[in-house]
């Protein structure tokens, strides 16, 4: 077997096997991966670090479709970014790429490409939310049927963005009533979970007649997700954004945990999204572990860094409010740690009623997890899991996934016209990331030289 090839690429240790030994994210497992896939890999990754291309990439899409055509433009993106980041369009393309996947070790975590335009009538009405509703529906199923094929079990894992589903605009209302002194009770949870359930009219005093027609609206398509995600055993891992919007979005996702999150239903299915660059992240991890374990409900976390960060300074400087991010990179980094360090703790007292996706491609962050892990005796294939996105960070998730852990992959799919603004979008905010996979480029360009030249192991493609 290929995957046999690579078994010296880590030493598996557990509490009872004596010392732990880190993994070596040296770009060994790049064996297991064809040259072509390395050469586009090292292609777009060089491309998107390359600042004017992120900062003006739909231009320079529009520019290039004019000049080259729709055809000959949609097969350059299909070879290189959109090959690099996205599954496919089909169910069929999706499914070969999880296959591909699934044989190193790999898992999906498939993600809905929906971009919200507030100015545009088209991609703000309700009948734009009910088409993202059916487009989350048939996300659900696919990853559902995506388990029939070959390779590892474990859990089901989707990506849930809350604004495809409801306004921007009503999330800023709801945050800006959220933060004021003594804000009411109508906004608790418990009634909007009960809302949920029983399906009555919800009104609440800060919202007009059209925004609270467009709550109930929202509040029953999250409903009808959540619902038909826990049929098909398909957890959802909900999407954090700006903190213009988090505190209505953490508000919406407290509502589904408290119905879904039970101890009755199997779950968490319902996770939310922490973002350690925000100065507040560690108190509010706390005290929501420590909510969910008091309510007896399970708990699912997604920790990441986050990706907002330029846009949240920008928006502090312009409105005169206090810049809500960490001054640094090692400041985020320490809060990273720290957010870990209590998520990890957390999950070796509850187990299975606390769940946890290290989402990072940072080495450091990875090793200290995956040595934690080992000193608190949780398991590899558990209750925490790794992810990181689709065409990127390559080094880190194929030595975990050959470690045996569970490694999820974010991976969007659709259309071109659906994607590529979307991955533009998400370039822009994952700057530092796209700079960062220096040392990605460097392992890329190490593997291959030693292939064209003739040294090193190779692998068939």
């Amino acid at each position: 077997m290929m995957l046999r090839t690579c078994q010296v690429l880590y030493s598996r240790a557990g509490p009872s096997a004596g010392t732990w030994q880190p993994l070596s994210f040296d770009g060994g497992a790049f064996h297991l991966k064809g040259t072509r896939e390395l050469m586009r890999a090292l292609l777009v990754l060089r491309l998107c670090a390359w600042p004017p291309l992120v900062t003006h990439g739909l231009a320079l899409q529009a520019w290039s479709q004019r000049l080259l055509g729709s055809r000959l433009s949609g097969a350059f993106l299909r070879a290189s970014i959109y090959g690099q980041f996205v599954a496919g369009e089909t169910s069929e393309e999706v499914r070969s790429c999880v296959q591909q996947l699934q044989t190193l070790g790999l898992r999906p975590l498939l993600a809905v490409p929906t971009e919200e335009e507030p100015d545009s009538a088209v991609k703000t009405g309700e009948a734009w939310y009910e088409g993202n509703l059916n487009a989350m529906l048939r996300c659900v199923d696919l990853s559902r049927g995506l388990l029939e094929t070959p390779g590892p079990t474990g859990n089901i894992l989707m990506q849930l963005k809350v604004t495809a589903l409801t306004s921007t605009r009503l999330c800023k209302e709801l945050t800006s009533w959220i933060r004021r002194p003594g804000a009411s009770l109508e906004l608790s949870p418990e009634r909007l979970a009960e809302a949920m359930d029983s399906g009555r009219d919800l009104h609440v005093s800060c919202l007009n007649t059209e925004q609270n027609q467009h709550l109930q609206a929202s509040l029953s398509r999250l409903q009808r997700v959540v619902q038909h995600a826990r049929a098909q055993r398909v957890r959802l891992l909900v999407d954090a954004e700006y903190t213009s919007l988090n505190p209505a979005l953490c508000l919406l996702v407290a509502a589904l945990a408290m119905r879904w999150n039970s101890p009755r239903e199997d779950g968490p299915w319902v996770w939310n999204t922490y973002q350690a660059y925000l100065k507040d992240t560690h108190e509010r991890l706390r005290r929501d572990a420590e909510a969910a374990d008091k309510a007896g409900l399970a708990f699912g976390v997604k920790l990441v860094r986050g990706a907002y960060l330029d846009k949240e300074r920008e928006v502090a400087q312009l409105q005169g409010t206090k810049d809500p991010t960490q001054p640094d990179y090692e400041a985020t980094s320490r809060s990273y740690s720290r957010c870990l360090e209590l998520m990890l703790t957390h999950v070796s007292q509850r187990g299975p009623m606390c769940h946890l996706m290290v989402a990072s491609h940072n080495e450091e962050s990875v090793c200290q997890a995956t040595k934690r892990m080992w000193e608190l005796g949780i398991p590899l294939d558990g209750p925490v899991c790794f992810g990181q996105l689709l065409g990127m960070c390559d080094h880190v998730s194929l030595a975990l996934g050959q470690a045996g852990y569970a490694v999820y992959k974010s991976i969007p799919y659709g259309s071109l016209e659906e994607v590529i603004p979307y991955l533009i979008r998400r370039a822009q905010e994952n700057r530092s990331v796209l700079r960062g996979a220096r040392r990605e480029r460097e392992l890329l360009s190490q593997e291959l030289r030693r292939r064209l030249l003739g040294r090193g192991l190779r692998v068939p493609h």
